[in-house]
């Protein structure tokens, strides 16, 4: 017989699930004024309402960040990924040398980075091959999240299960009943070949399931001001050596490529087949929301160095400015400006437009005058020496945008792998291995003290926090327990049948809450299920895993879902039309394959 915390605890989760489906609030608020409520009703004691925070699981997600923007910011991740990918030229191809590497590099790193960096590789790569983004980026975050169930990095929910888990073995504890410590593969057996078939099921009806759709919702229709820009290729990186078709600019949208540039030779006749060389001089029209883009790709930097700037180029910003009447550049050629110390221009001049249109300039010679608008690459010091506006004002700060540091690719990656390699051998716990990988990160100068710290998503380690210290609540209060007894009910003695409904109920929940949330109740239910069937708990530990981390129907179920859902220009109903089937596939597989490798 359920107590009055029980249904008080039942009433706050009813409540915290409709208002995460109908609410405008953030997330993060719902689930802490969820635990708030919890606390105040004394559902459990503040020590287990909070142990999210000091959690294993949710402290190594907060890390993991911080490695993966290590890669990010040497610009790592896109030399493995451009490698890797090519430029295919049949849907085939593209399917195949997309996908599978995605799902790879998922199981290692957060995929949210992944993601965020492959929605414009995606978008070059279709309009290359002539083709429909929107049959691309929904399989782009499916492959994501199915490499990132694989292993015990690849996803958080993994990561909050194996807390739960080493929770519940902890000195004190009863232990479960044939319960054992996650290690890093320890899904993988399940997991892996999961992964195959759904990715291979994506390849093969993804093109028949997905809508073609135009790139209205892409693309620029009114590009507005319009920007000259110069940037030289330099020397082995990413661009040298590789045509036009192979960098993605050979169906350039937001930008025109007007010349091509190369001191021995002179202008170049532009085709896809033009291998460009270092110290070429590409010359765009493009507007200010396609230019950082072009400034931060790896192989380029700025052809006009008006100011020489004292810090590292992967500390500079991107502002767009009006040149001011007091400005002592005004009247001035680029070359002077450079040349001449009293212009103190402030920064390097990466785009120049006048009265809406592009500045033609076919050398160093071209004036700037006041009122004309630019685009300066700048230095911190910047913002204080320009503080009265009295050079330039400043329009805005380009944001979200920073030179990848390619000089310490190398020690990122090496960094990673160690990371990767000591706690797939179980030297150390991953929380250790993760933490010396920051520290490693930041000595070697992959990124900085700022950086790093700023790189932890911390909403999300809230909502992590938050739905563990609830799962205390349903514990405590006897809730999981009922739940299970109905399970348990409608399933029999059958741990086959009990297994499918703990599958089911992960699926459904992390379709309607977040998957970090759903795992994160679902498991005293299995764990309370497991112990009164008398079998071990580890099936139901892999099919959590599993079944939390596959939200392929609801687009808000998964961070990657809502980042490929506006340049997709999806609809709900296109994730149910290719999630339910694929849900289907992998849910028969991972039942029929966990019993195998995890007994009962």
């Amino acid at each position: 017989m359920l107590g009055p915390d029980a249904y008080a605890t039942l009433a706050i989760l009813a409540v915290l699930f409709i208002l995460l489906i109908i609410s405008r609030l953030p997330v993060w608020v719902i689930f802490v004024g969820a635990l708030t409520c919890a606390m105040t009703f004394g559902l459990a004691s503040p020590d287990a309402l909070l142990k999210g925070f000091s959690n294993p699981g949710v402290l190594s997600v907060a890390v993991l960040f911080m490695v993966a923007y290590g890669m990010y910011s040497t610009g790592a991740i896109i030399i493995i990924v451009d490698t890797l990918l090519g430029f295919p030229h049949t849907i085939n191809q593209a399917f195949t040398r997309i996908l599978f590497p995605i799902a790879g590099g998922s199981a290692f790193l957060n995929n949210t980075p992944l993601i965020a960096m492959m929605i414009p590789v995606i978008r070059d790569i279709t309009r290359n091959l002539g083709l429909p983004a929107s049959r691309f980026y929904i399989p782009l975050s499916f492959a994501s999240i199915l490499g990132g169930a694989t292993t015990l990095i690849g996803t958080s929910t993994n990561l909050i299960i194996a807390g739960l888990v080493t929770d519940y073995l902890a000195p004190g504890t009863s232990g479960g009943p044939a319960l054992q410590e996650i290690g890093m593969f320890t899904p993988t057996p399940v997991g892996l070949p999961v992964a195959l078939i759904g990715i291979v099921f994506i390849i093969l009806t993804a093109p028949y399931l997905l809508p073609e759709k135009t790139e209205q919702t892409n693309a620029k229709t009114t590009p507005g001001r319009l920007y000259e820009a110069k940037f030289i290729v330099g020397k082995s990186e990413g661009i040298d050596g590789k045509t036009l078709e192979e960098v993605g600019f050979s169906r350039p949208v937001g930008f025109e490529i007007k010349t091509i540039e190369r001191p021995q030779t002179g202008r170049l006749e532009i085709t896809p087949e033009l291998q460009l060389q270092e110290g070429d001089i590409i010359t765009f029209w493009t507007d200010s929301d396609t230019l950082p883009h072009l400034w931060s790709k790896i192989g380029l930097r700025t052809a006009n160095e008006t100011f020489e700037l004292s810090s590292d180029r992967h500390l500079h910003h991107l502002v767009e400015v009006v040149i001011s009447p007091k400005n002592p550049a005004a009247g001035k050629t680029i070359s002077q400006i450079h040349t001449d110390k009293s212009s103190s221009f402030g920064g390097n001049l990466v785009a120049l437009s006048r009265g809406g249109k592009p500045v033609i300039s076919e050398n160093k010679q071209t004036f700037i005058l006041q009122g004309d608008n630019a685009i300066l690459e700048v230095q911190d010091e910047f913002f204080y020496e320009n503080r009265n506006e009295e050079r330039f004002k400043l329009i805005r700060r380009l944001k979200g945008y920073h030179i990848k540091r390619t000089d310490r690719a190398a020690e990122a990656t090496i960094i990673t792998a160690c990371m990767i390699t000591t706690v797939a051998l179980q030297w150390l716990p991953l929380l250790n291995a993760a933490l010396l990988a920051v520290f490693a990160m930041l000595l070697t100068g992959c990124m900085s003290i700022g950086q790093a710290t700023k790189s932890i998503d911390l909403q999300t380690i809230v909502i992590l926090a938050c739905a563990i210290g609830l799962e205390s609540a349903l514990t405590e209060t006897g809730l999981s327990w009922a739940i299970a007894d109905i399970i348990q009910s409608a399933s029999g003695t059958d741990p086959y049948l009990a297994l499918a409904a703990i599958f089911i109920g992960a699926v459904i929940m992390t379709n309607v809450i977040t998957n970090p949330a759903a795992a994160a109740f679902m498991f005293p239910i299995a764990f309370n299920l497991a112990v009164d069937l008398g079998v071990s708990f580890m099936p139901f530990v892999i099919v959590l895993m599993l079944g939390c981390s596959y939200a392929f129907i609801n687009p808000a179920g998964y961070q990657t879902n809502m980042m490929v859902y506006e340049p997709g220009g999806y609809t709900t109903r296109d994730y149910i039309r290719t999630g339910l089937p694929l849900t289907i596939i992998v849910g028969i597989t991972t039942l029929l394959l966990t019993p195998i490798f995890f007994p009962f």
